[in-house]
């Protein structure tokens, strides 16, 4: 009997440690990489992890943005108006409202200039708005464009200098962070005015921020990034800027964009509207979903004009709507239900 009962204990404690190491041989794989082969964070709202956490500093990569596992990556969000003019919109309210309701992992500051009221006359005041919808964009966890919007930049170089170096040694650490250094220039040379602009700009971020990505205006309204191609600056994180309205800026403006991006160049469109160029008139819905297709098929990143509340068709909010955000649909108006409707259907 003795016997019997020392097999049966024998035969137990082999199974049990045989059942031990099969159940080892489950657990997940390390990859070549040194993670577990699961899959890249996407930023989803409902989890802990931000946009920002999932794509990390972004990267030029030929005519395309990406991420810091060297993916292609496509933002979309909101503009804000003019600081000067509707600023109320420039706070964190806001700013969580858009990610939160919208789903937007961008904004973007537009900081007026030299138009009254602007910076060059309210220096700090206006500076404060940008700083705290950069500091409520890097608590929300997106991305957020530092906007010198102005059509005159060239006329000062200077302050341009000053503000984007004071915001490069503020923020220039963190990757929520993208320079977009002027607006919209007019009939001005690329090569005599604008690059040469844009290369002093430049030298005084990269002295205290060597890695966040810069975005250039472009000739007409930077429309005209076509005019980039053989002569781009020379700056290993650099993309330029394309705006249009979809009422006004069809195929014509498509194929120099084509155009762009066939000869390697990086596209951001940092402000667009679906009305005409005025900012009202009309809406193309048609254009717009065809603007749309284009954006998506080769992955440019976008900012719609604007959160505001101006009786004018590109606004997407109604007079009067809050600048703590809780706005209701009613609230919206046709280009804001539009475009809404856009980023929370696109965006993880």
């Amino acid at each position: 009997m003795r016997i019997f009962t020392t097999l049966i204990v024998f035969f137990f404690t082999f199974w049990l440690t045989t059942a031990c190491e099969s159940d080892s041989d489950t657990l997940p794989e390390t990859d070549q990489d040194g993670g577990d082969g699961s899959e890249e964070p996407t930023g989803n709202p409902n989890t802990n992890s931000s946009i920002v956490d999932a794509y990390g500093l972004l990267q030029v990569s030929g005519n395309r943005i990406v991420d810091k596992n060297n993916n292609s990556i496509q933002l979309r969000g909101m503009s804000l108006f003019w600081s000067q003019w509707i600023g109320q919109y420039y706070t964190p309210e806001t700013v969580k409202w858009l990610k939160e309701d919208w789903d937007c992992n961008i904004i973007r500051a537009a900081m007026g200039v030299e138009d009254s009221d602007g910076y060059l006359s309210n220096r700090e005041v206006e500076k404060q708005k940008i700083f705290t919808v950069i500091d409520a964009a890097i608590a929300e966890g997106i991305y957020v464009i530092i906007d010198w919007h102005s059509h005159h930049a060239e006329d000062h170089i200077d302050e341009a200098k000053s503000f984007f170096s004071e915001v490069a040694q503020k923020y220039g650490d963190k990757p929520n962070i993208i320079y977009e250094i002027y607006n919209e220039p007019l009939n001005v040379s690329w090569n005599d005015v604008l690059k040469p602009y844009h290369e002093q700009v430049i030298a005084a971020i990269r002295q205290h921020d060597t890695d966040n990505l810069i975005i250039c205006g472009t000739r007409t309204w930077s429309q005209d990034v076509d005019e980039v191609i053989g002569n781009e600056i020379n700056d290993v994180n650099v993309a330029y800027t394309l705006h249009y309205y979809a009422a006004t800026h069809k195929q014509f403006l498509r194929d120099k964009a084509q155009k762009a991006l066939d000869a390697g160049l990086p596209i951001f469109v940092t402000e667009y509207g679906i009305t005409e160029a005025s900012g009202d008139g009309s809406i193309d819905a048609n254009e717009a979903q065809i603007w749309w297709d284009f954006l998506d098929q080769n992955k440019i990143s976008w900012c719609n004009w604007s959160i505001a509340d101006k009786q004018e068709l590109s606004a997407a909010l109604k007079p009067g709507a809050s600048g703590l955000g809780n706005w209701t649909e009613d609230e919206l108006t046709d280009s804001g239900k539009m475009v809404r409707g856009e980023i929370k259907n696109k965006n993880p």
